[in-house]
């Protein structure tokens, strides 16, 4: 299918995959006769579990770094990480994300609370 198709299909939009491409998280698609870019279902769930890594708030950089164990969610959606021992895909990347999303946490519950406290003189 054509790259507006897949993207469509995928719930993202043409550059969104060319983007993916640039970065290395999306092998080059086959070409048609005509140089057009011609995706194909496993493209496009590959895309799709891009998006949800996203939006889990993994980053780009962190999906790079395991592009290559990407398949393996593609095969088994439901499939973990495993434990920081683990030598499952993805389990580092996974742990420093949330270690990140913890400290961001805890510098906005400080950031609220002084803001409250000089608004409203209460946290």
């Amino acid at each position: 299918m054509r790259i507006g198709d897949a993207a469509a299909a995928a719930g993202t939009t043409p550059r969104a995959l060319r983007f993916y491409e640039e970065r290395g998280l999306l092998a080059p698609p086959r070409r048609t006769a005509a140089g057009q870019r011609d995706y194909g279902p496993g493209e496009v769930a590959r895309v799709r579990v891009i998006r949800e890594l996203l939006a889990l708030g993994l980053t780009v950089e962190d999906l790079r770094a395991v592009a290559d164990r990407i398949d393996v969610l593609v095969e088994n959606p439901r499939r973990r990480c495993g434990p920081p021992d683990s030598d499952a895909p993805g389990s580092g990347v996974v742990d420093r994300r949330i270690a990140a999303l913890d400290t961001e946490i805890e510098r906005l519950t400080r950031l609220r609370a002084g803001l409250a406290l000089r608004t409203y003189g209460q946290q």
